[in-house]
């Protein structure tokens, strides 16, 4: 509720002269068969084409101001919605691409477009809903005019039918946050098979995928069922209430007619009001729904707003800076902190981040900088890279598509990590670069690393932070930070050998 409290109040100036607005359109709409009631029995009653051409003119008047207050109205908190909306996008976005975030490619997806759009429709509902009660109040005072018995049906039926309706609220918030949570599931698990479809395919696992999501895509079926189903209910009742409160006051009226109580034109005006508080009536029942899934969607954006990345080991930076060393950094449980730690903007160091991306454009324009073209070659060879210029019959020339969507995970990293050796920074730290190649062409990319920057005499650092053995194998040393803690210092080799959680986080 924080979040939809935060909505309103950074928003309450346009919602406040919105509602103003569509208040004021509503109570001119209650107005109209008032008037018209007014124009039968002091116009049309008495024959006066002066007072018809008077009252006529009152009545164009009031549908110009209820028009012009629509339109304005709407317009204001439109834009309102569509600038909250923007707001909530950019704070998940800030949130998950803090690099210790951890939030599923998916549920960024869902929560940054729908979550945010159906949060921001507060901004909506609250003035609908103050028009709604505008609308009756003016009606049920225009009937209190005619007769007090009409008026007091809906003075008293209304906040009764209403009472009677928020009993359900509670069910229908439960039912809309779980149909809301189970499709943004299924949701963010369509969108991450989708990014990993050739990773998956290159492992066989696609038919385990398809179950996975079939899966979820069921159970997303069967929450939207029930939701549907108790909004329909739902529905059904206050639409079947709200006819019989109309109903009832044109019965009355009728009643009130024949016996002479109400004159000709007052009976135009109750059954005017009768058939116009449906539209009240429908708003004020459906509100319940509205805000239980904007609530919903609120309660899904709140819980990443919430996320506390991992923090940045306390003290000084645990992993020295390296020069002529190849050093491997293994983090439990996340190494998302050290890397932000390490990307300082420095123009010594260079971090390659494990998700690489690419751009439109050929294989040579991602990879070259004009001063670096001598060693392309070799780079090509240490990163494995070669092979994937090799797949092509244009080569280096070989047109890729933006983020190289039509290359698979293994060929996209090794062209990132190619790129990155290609820069020969001072420092360069390399975040789990091979998880999408296989085990025989991760010792080759591991050996190749070693063979480029760590000739005899070089003075390049390299910072290995990983889980692979096959890339751990061939650094100097190894550092295990536990916790924002350096817990043990040594090869590989002797890690295997002597501490049983390395082993378990390494050897795997």
């Amino acid at each position: 509720m924080n979040l939809l409290w935060r909505t309103l109040l950074r928003n309450r100036g346009r919602v406040a002269s919105g509602s103003l607005l569509i208040g004021l359109h509503q109570g001119c709409q209650a107005v109209v068969p008032i008037l018209i009631g007014v124009i039968v029995d002091r116009a049309v009653a008495t024959g006066s084409l002066g007072r018809l051409a008077l009252w006529t003119g009152v009545l164009g008047v009031l549908f110009l101001v209820l028009t012009v207050a629509y339109r304005t109205g709407t317009r204001q908190l439109m834009r309102a919605i569509a600038d909250e909306a923007h707001r909530l996008r950019l704070e998940v976005a800030a949130k998950v691409l803090d690099p210790r975030s951890e939030v599923r490619t998916g549920d960024v997806l869902t929560i940054s477009t729908t979550d945010a759009d159906t949060t921001s429709y507060l901004l909506d509902y609250l003035p609908r809903l103050f028009g709604a009660l505008v609308a009756t109040a003016i009606s049920a005072i225009g009937l209190c005019l005619i007769s007090v018995p009409l008026g007091l049906v809906v003075l008293i039926g209304t906040p009764v039918v209403l009472i009677g309706l928020q009993r359900a609220a509670p069910r229908i918030t439960r039912r809309i946050a779980a149909r809301q949570e189970v499709a943004g599931r299924a949701a963010s698990l369509a969108t991450d098979l989708v990014t990993g479809l050739r990773p998956l395919r290159g492992i066989g696992a696609q038919d385990a995928a398809a179950r996975r999501y079939r899966d979820a895509s069921r159970e997303s079926l069967a929450a939207t069922l029930r939701a549907a189903k108790t909004l329909g209910w739902f529905q059904a009742a206050s639409d079947t209430v709200s006819t019989l409160v109309a109903c009832g006051i044109a019965i009355l009226a009728g009643w009130f007619a024949l016996s002479g109580r109400i004159s000709a034109g007052e009976l135009v005006t109750v059954i005017g009001l009768a058939a116009f508080l449906g539209e009240p009536f429908a708003t004020l029942s459906a509100a319940p729904g509205w805000f239980a899934s904007s609530r919903a969607s609120a309660e899904r954006i709140e819980a990443v707003l919430a996320l506390r990345p991992a923090a940045p080991p306390g003290g000084d930076n645990p992993v020295p800076p390296v020069a002529g060393e190849c050093v491997g950094v293994v983090v439990e449980p996340d190494a998302g902190a050290l890397v932000a730690l390490l990307d300082d903007g420095s123009p010594d160091v260079l971090v390659a981040p494990h998700l690489p991306e690419l751009f439109s454009g050929t294989i040579r324009e991602n990879l070259l900088d004009p001063d670096s073209s001598e060693q392309l070659g070799e780079v090509l060879r240490a990163s494995a890279a070669d092979d994937v210029v090799a797949a092509h019959p244009d080569g280096l020339d070989h047109a890729i598509a933006d983020r190289g969507a039509a290359l698979s995970g293994g060929q996209r990293q090794r062209l990132a990590l190619a790129r990155a050796l290609l820069a020969r920074p001072r420092l360069l730290v390399l975040h789990e670069p091979t998880t999408a190649v296989d085990a025989v062409t991760e010792h080759a990319i591991a050996r190749g690393i070693r063979d480029l920057r760590h000739r005899p005499g070089s003075t390049l650092g390299t910072l290995l932070i990983t889980t692979s053995p096959a890339l751990l194998a061939v650094t100097d040393r190894v550092i295990v930070v536990r916790d924002g803690t350096v817990v043990a210092t040594g090869t590989h080799a002797a890690l295997a050998a002597t501490d049983d959680t390395y082993r378990a986080a390494v050897l795997r």
